[in-house]
């Protein structure tokens, strides 16, 4: 067996039974969740650097809501600050590349 010690969606140990194939998880207790959380978005933000697929843009997203239920993190509070980032600093809409300060 591969051994993956990764963050897996919710169904995979469903889907893995019903293909037929061995696999050994376990349930994670909030440290470890939060770690894995955070090994998740980096894992998933780089697949997106390989592959600018919005199913890949899908899966960050489905990462960022579990971090934002993990923390107690409502999308109104959110959407506040980073409207409030884009009112202070602006968005990326410009493009503006910053050479040397």
């Amino acid at each position: 067996m591969t051994v993956y010690n990764k963050l897996v969606r919710d169904l995979i140990p469903e889907y893995l039974d019903s293909k037929g194939v061995p696999h050994k998880t376990h349930i994670a207790e909030d440290a470890e969740y939060w770690l894995k959380l955070k090994e998740k978005l980096g894992e998933e933000v780089a697949e997106f650097q390989k592959d600018e697929s919005r199913d890949e843009l899908a899966d960050i997203l489905e990462v960022i809501d579990a971090i934002k239920k993990y923390k107690n993190y409502s999308d109104e509070d959110i959407l506040e600050i980073k409207n409030a980032k884009v009112a202070d600093r602006g968005a990326f809409d410009k493009r503006i590349i910053l050479e040397e300060s």
